[in-house]
């Protein structure tokens, strides 16, 4: 009787064994798939123009990302305080940049000379004015990627001419045509001041509200592709187009 009680003390605790060994297996299976199935929840999130990246990648990194999504209120408030002086310089009180320039070179200059010949009666030191010169490789650099621009820019030009791409022929007439009608508007500091304050609020904006944007997006771009087929089958369909790379070699 003691043996028989023995054995069955010994299956109790082997069950018991068993059964915390198997709920700890499925928890650990628990745990193991919930970081992929989130995973795979998070990529099948709708992102705009197809963005993988976080905003703050999107636009470079680094201090110009930081500024544009104001990291640092101080600076990015600062920038914006200037660029609305210039254009209220500019625009409202209709000062001209010649004038500008040479007043304030004036001012400069006058106060360096004054500073020079007076440091000497009132036993201070001289200014201490800098040497400023342009590096040669920062202008060599920047001659590079402004002509590695430009010829991409010929390129893309020249690919719709001939006619291959008829959608991207229809976003670049659309988008100049946009640009000829605010041209007509205003002048160019003032197309400029708002093509700066759409970059410095819209990014910023979209990173605090970007789910509800994307989720009004999504709703969007399947409204316009459907609308796009409809046009492209009556239409665009019907166009004759250029001739293509292969037919020409």
């Amino acid at each position: 009787m003691a043996e028989h009680k023995e054995e069955s003390v010994m299956d109790k605790i082997s069950e018991k064994l068993h059964g915390s060994s198997s709920s700890s297996g499925s928890d650990d299976e628990g745990r193991s798939s919930s970081p992929s199935a989130a995973a795979a929840v998070k990529a099948k999130i709708y992102r705009l123009f197809g963005r993988e990246k976080p905003v703050h990648s999107v636009l470079g990194g680094g201090k110009p990302a930081d500024l544009f999504l104001w990291r640092n209120k101080k600076i990015s408030g600062g920038v914006l305080a200037g660029a609305t002086s210039i254009w209220l310089l500019f625009e409202v009180l209709e000062y001209h940049l010649l004038t500008l320039f040479c007043h304030c070179l004036i001012l400069t200059l006058g106060t360096l000379f004054l500073w020079s010949n007076a440091s000497a009666f009132i036993n201070k030191s001289p200014p201490n004015i800098p040497e400023v010169k342009i590096p040669e490789d920062l202008a060599v650099n920047v001659a590079r990627s402004l002509r590695y621009e430009i010829n991409r820019g010929f390129a893309s030009l020249t690919a719709i001419g001939q006619g291959r791409d008829l959608k991207k022929f229809l976003i670049v007439i659309a988008g100049l045509w946009i640009l000829s009608a605010l041209g007509s508007c205003c002048n160019f500091l003032t197309l400029f001041y708002i093509v700066f304050m759409v970059l410095y609020t819209v990014p910023v904006l979209y990173e605090k509200y970007e789910d509800k944007i994307d989720a009004f997006g999504e709703k969007a771009m399947v409204e316009l592709k459907k609308y796009y087929a409809i046009f492209d089958e009556k239409c665009l369909s019907k166009i004759p187009k250029g001739p293509s790379k292969d037919k020409k070699h």
